[in-house]
């Protein structure tokens, strides 16, 4: 129910790109991650943070550019999806727990930040 809401008033949003799935499948969403365009990802954590809104980036660093797997094989640039996803991407809040006030509360200050933010493309 939580993802449902998330896709209906996100799906069409010019500033965000909602997670992609097969018609003929279900999804059990453990997270729901948006990629943002023509938005700075971080100043919209900021933004949700001081009004007490969690959000998260599981991937912040691709993980060729760890030390742990740092290889010749791959090196910065080698991987530019990757790369560009890493600071593009944002999981919103995802529980059967969310309630239906808290999500009006979210969706209301996502648009509000894009209004402010959104750079014309």
């Amino acid at each position: 129910k939580v993802a449902k809401v998330y896709d209906e008033a996100f799906g069409h949003h010019p500033n965000f790109e909602i997670p992609t799935r097969v018609k003929n499948s279900t999804h059990v969403f453990h997270q729901y991650t948006l990629k943002c365009k023509g938005i700075n990802r971080d100043d919209l954590r900021f933004f949700l943070a001081e009004k007490q809104i969690p959000s998260m980036v599981y991937y912040p660093i691709p993980l060729h550019a760890q030390k742990a797997y740092q290889s010749n094989k791959f090196p910065l640039g080698s991987l530019p999806v990757t790369e560009n996803l890493c600071t593009k991407v944002i999981s919103l809040p995802m529980s059967p727990e969310v309630t239906d006030d808290q999500l009006t509360f979210i969706i209301n200050n996502i648009n509000e930040f894009c209004k402010q933010n959104s750079v014309a493309k």
